[in-house]
């Protein structure tokens, strides 16, 4: 019920307000969540390189000729024409010269893990030309080629340009994280 002062006053607000446009609504927005991360990454991409190190148990596939190179399945041609052209620009390198080659296995492994972190796209290794190595033939050549094939990390490789290294050293392809 309603008495007669109420019914004025209703009627002297509905005037005052009748020009009066309703705030527009802000829809409170919380704050993006954060990406997803791997927490294994980095422990995957370790027992990887650690596996893809392994020595190989086939002889014959440590045979290489003068000049060695890999490109993974569904990689063309064409880049690792490019890569061996050194198109791309070298992020960092590796020197194996007069290392054995569990030295020059762990050195590898441990060189590529840190360029993965950093995100290097192209490295270099210099395993040398195995001239050293006498009737035996190139051994860090062979078992870099072999290691190399077997890293997941590894799209393509291919030996480098006279001017870096020739036969001697590989230009190898990352893969981008």
């Amino acid at each position: 019920m309603r008495d007669a002062d109420s019914d004025d006053s209703f009627e002297l607000f509905r005037k005052a307000t009748r020009d009066v446009k309703p705030l527009p609504v802000k829809k409170v927005v919380d704050k993006p969540k954060p990406k997803p991360r791997a927490r294994f990454t980095h422990a995957d991409n370790q027992a990887v390189l650690r596996e893809s190190l392994e020595p190989i148990a086939d002889p014959a596939m440590l045979e290489t000729g003068d000049e060695i190179s890999f490109r993974r399945p569904g990689i063309p041609e064409t880049l690792l024409r490019k890569l061996r052209r050194g198109h791309f620009s070298v992020d960092a390198e590796i020197d194996l010269h007069g290392l054995t080659s569990p030295q020059a296995r762990s050195a590898l492994r441990e060189f590529l893990a840190y360029e993965i972190t950093r995100g290097a796209r192209c490295v270099r290794v210099i395993h040398g030309k195995g001239l050293g190595s006498g009737p035996r033939g190139p051994v860090l050549k062979n078992v870099v080629n072999s290691w190399l094939r077997r890293a997941e990390v590894v799209i393509a490789f291919g030996s480098a340009r006279p001017i870096d290294g020739g036969s001697g050293a590989v230009y190898v392809l990352l893969r981008s994280g």
